[in-house]
């Protein structure tokens, strides 16, 4: 394996074509991985942790573009290097040829929209926050999708925005439904009466989606960023969000949705409910109940239990009614996952977890240690899970974040782009020692336009592989989304089911049913 590269200076790309253009290298015969970054110090730390870094690039500056290709070969690697200034030309030249007349500062902008109330930024985090602040200056609110934004800045921003009664939903905010309309990747679900605040972007779209295909509907759904809950940041906009929704007449249950947060954040959220009237659950992940009921919370122990009690109590039930229908279920992803786990060959064991959602991903880890399997790894571990050595390569039972920015410099997001995802199920497939890969797949705005087109040739071809080394393997998935969204939820479950795998109506459900294998295939 070589990695070679080269700097291309005094030209700037934006990150669309560098995704576009980078995608296109890394399919390639004979590439292994491919970035195409501009030299801002940020991408060059990415570069360094996905093991593409030179030290040609070194001196690179912010206006340099840097160009990183990992090949079997010398030739293979050095025909890449040898196309790029045709492929970024083609690139360019045809967004050119297709793009309307677009403003390119946040005045002209302004100038061209002068009725818009919330400005979405995406551009490199060291120059994000100072857009952002314009937006607020202006009297817009922001959605920051932008990451690596300075937490200095992220409370800057915010405190600002507090005092004047406007809304920072980010950093790295991908997910908002503001009004019916979905902000960045979003679902198309129903107006109703369900209204979120999360600091989790999956999580928001899995909750809102379930809620919508129950039959009820979401009024408001707040993203906040990660950080937001974090003690650094005070939870400020997560407790706009929450009073926000407490003071909207057409909100009447109110879902939260987080990894727990700081106890300062946590008191501060309990102090806000005190007095409330209106139902409040909280799927504040790897949280304990206890601490949630003392601040008169409904706990949810995932998001998919979270919001069957929202779409439960919306209808005119109760949480009680919803969790009896999970328990229920309970018995039958186990019995399911007992008669596939026992066609397994022998020496297949492990369960591979491949997720574009980094709360999915955390979420699948917090099923599989409420079952008590502990010999988890991740790119991400909760404890008491391993970190992987190598986020390229599995250990054992492996649950992977793809969203990481070791995954994704130079690239798209995994919701968008399938192809690291096909490349890393086909490395799964050969290991004799995978009896499952586990998968979610994300629809809606922004997303993946064909998924299936996507991922059911890599189903089959991994399924044929197994079987050919007298192995079978086992597909477990969930879709994320609704029947409304452009690839249509139904659709996208039919094909992933033609391809061989099994769909389940939630991530969570999607885990318990793999941790359920893992469990059998360890007593084996």
């Amino acid at each position: 394996m070589v990695i070679k590269g080269r700097i291309k200076s005094g030209e700037y790309f934006d990150s669309v074509t560098l995704m576009i253009v980078g995608r296109d290298l890394a399919a390639m015969p004979g590439v292994k991985d491919a970035a195409l970054v501009m030299g801002a110090k940020e991408n060059q730390a990415i570069l360094k942790s996905s093991g593409l870094w030179l030290a040609e690039f070194e001196n690179a500056g912010d206006t340099d573009l840097l160009l990183a290709v990992k090949a079997e070969s010398e030739d293979a690697a050095g025909k890449v290097l040898l196309g790029i200034d045709e492929q970024l030309k083609n690139v360019r030249s045809r967004a050119d040829a297709e793009e309307e007349h677009r403003p390119k500062s946040f005045e002209g902008g302004l100038k061209a929209l002068p009725g818009a109330n919330v400005a979405l930024i995406s551009i490199t985090g060291r120059y994000a926050g100072e857009e952002a602040m314009k937006a607020l200056k202006a009297g817009l609110h922001v959605m920051l999708f932008s990451d690596n934004v300075p937490i200095e800045k992220e409370v800057e921003l915010k405190e600002y925005a507090l005092e004047r009664g406007l809304l920072v939903m980010g950093p790295d905010c991908g997910t908002a439904i503001i009004n019916g309309v979905p902000l960045a990747f979003a679902n198309v679900v129903s107006r109703g009466d369900v209204g979120i605040v999360a600091a989790a972007g999956t999580g928001l779209q899995e909750i809102s989606s379930i809620v919508s295909n129950e039959g009820a509907g979401i009024s408001q759904a707040i993203g906040t960023g990660g950080r937001d809950v974090k003690k650094e940041v005070r939870g400020i906009m997560f407790l706009e969000g929450l009073k926000a929704l407490l003071e909207d007449p057409s909100t009447r249950v109110i879902v939260l949705v987080s990894k727990p947060p700081h106890e300062s954040v946590l008191r501060k959220i309990g102090k806000t409910l005190k007095g409330v009237r209106k139902p409040v659950i909280a799927v504040f992940l790897g949280a304990e109940d206890k601490a949630l009921k003392r601040f008169g919370m409904i706990p949810a122990a995932n998001l998919e239990e979270a919001a069957l009690i929202a779409a439960a109590i919306s209808k005119g039930s109760d949480a009680e009614a919803a969790r009896r229908a999970l328990v229920a279920r309970e018995h039958e992803l186990s019995e399911a996952a007992i008669k596939e786990a026992e066609q397994a060959a022998k020496g297949q064991k492990y369960v591979r977890g491949l997720f574009s959602g980094g709360t999915f991903c955390t979420e699948a880890q917090l099923v599989f240690k409420g079952i008590g399997i502990e010999d988890v790894h991740s790119n991400v571990p909760l404890p008491p899970f391993a970190p992987l050595a190598d986020a390229w390569k599995s250990e054992r039972h492996t649950l992977v974040d793809l969203g990481e920015d070791a995954f994704t410099v130079g690239r798209p997001h995994p919701m968008i782009d399938y192809s690291l995802r096909g490349r890393r199920i086909q490395d799964e497939a050969k290991d004799p020692e995978t009896a499952l890969i586990l998968l979610d797949v994300v629809i809606g705005h922004g997303s993946n336009m064909d998924p299936v087109r996507e991922l059911a040739p890599v189903i089959r071809d991994a399924k044929s592989c197994a079987e050919q080394a007298g192995r079978r393997l086992i597909f477990a998935c969930s879709v994320t989304g609704t029947p409304e969204d452009p690839q249509d939820k139904a659709k996208v479950e039919e094909g992933l089911k033609a391809a061989g795998a099994l769909v389940f109506r939630s991530n969570a459900a999607a885990a318990k049913f793999a941790a359920r294998a893992a469990e059998y295939l360890e007593g084996e």
